[in-house]
């Protein structure tokens, strides 16, 4: 137990390191070549955040730990909007500018009742796994299309700071390849240790999945959130957020499912997804400008709500997982 509990603190934390690294190479990269900033800080950032969850659920799902993989991508997103948007909306309220943030909420709920009409059948399936894919290759399609016909959205103009005096290309492509290896080696490190833990402590590595796997593979969310605040670019905090849950509900979720169909029992449907599409519907209420003319904005009571939902959540979790452990 020892041993698995250091290969989780150890993973999580090459996991994070590797992560910072694979994002800032490919951005650079992806900068050197001339991509348009508003697609870098969309897609290549915005998505690249979401590595470690992608690698995690794939070792997971290949290791015959499919539970593991659906408790990482669920379990993100809600670390996600409760913790990390929470947390900055305590810290700073957020306002609410992007057209890019408001067209992805709307696709970000209907990307999770397509997933709950999908679990209903008690299994995520290969061809749903695929579905899923489709649907996140249409949505980055429309993403790049969008941003090609119009780049001065203001998460385009947040995401020119993070182009400018970037590495060189050579040094992108090296740090790009480096930080991928990385997470490909602290991935299998960490999913080893969660399933030592979850066998351990007589729980579902679906637990295990939801909570500390999710955790820590939301930090690099968390700092590149952090980062954006101090900047005060608030559109990219919440592009991050809302990109990160997007490609998590669709690619983490559908790869996982190609590589190994996820059996989902009922408590999933109405504990984990109940939790995650609340949250999220409160994300997109408090983000609506409900008046004419003004932004939306979450301030700081909202963020309080959306923190407080996590941690009973969490509370939750760590109840079942004790529970587990008497039994």
């Amino acid at each position: 137990m020892l041993l698995a509990l250091a290969a989780v603190v150890a993973g999580l934390a090459l996991l994070v390191w590797s992560a910072d690294r694979f994002v800032e190479g490919a951005a650079a990269t992806s900068a050197r070549l001339g991509v348009p900033s508003l697609l870098i800080g969309l897609l290549v950032i915005g998505f690249g955040t979401s590595a470690p969850e992608l690698v995690v659920s794939a070792i997971a799902a290949s290791d015959g730990n499919p539970g593991l993989a659906l408790g990482n991508a669920y379990g993100s997103n809600i670390a996600n909007i409760g913790l990390i948007l929470g947390l900055v909306a305590l810290v700073s309220p957020l306002t609410v500018n992007s057209s890019v943030v408001r067209r992805e909420l709307p696709l970000l709920g209907l990307a999770t009742l397509v997933s709950a009409l999908f679990m209903l059948g008690g299994a995520f399936t290969r061809l749903e796994g695929g579905i899923l894919l489709l649907g996140l290759a249409a949505f980055i399609g429309l993403s790049v299309a969008i941003g090609m016909k119009n780049g001065r959205d203001p998460q385009a103009i947040d995401s020119e700071a993070l182009v400018e005096n970037v590495m060189s290309l050579r040094a992108g492509l090296t740090w790009t390849l480096i930080g991928l290896v990385l997470l490909m080696a602290s991935s299998r490190v960490l999913v080893w240790g969660a399933v030592e833990i979850a066998e351990g402590f007589g729980v579902s590595d679906l637990i295990i999945g939801l909570t500390v796997v999710a955790i820590g593979t939301s930090l690099p969310e968390l700092a590149s959130s952090i980062s954006a605040l101090r900047r005060k670019e608030h559109d990219m905090v919440l592009g991050n957020v809302v990109g990160s849950n997007l490609f998590n509900t669709l690619g983490v979720v559908g790869l996982a499912a190609i590589i190994s169909p996820i059996e989902v029992g009922p408590d999933v449907l109405l504990r984990d997804w109940g939790v995650m599409t609340a949250l999220t519907i409160l994300l997109g209420l408090f983000a609506i400008a409900w008046r004419k003319g003004r932004p939306g904005r979450i301030n700081r009571l909202e963020g309080a709500v959306l923190l407080a939902v996590y941690c009973a959540y969490t509370a939750l979790m760590v109840y079942l997982v004790i529970s587990a452990a008497r039994a």
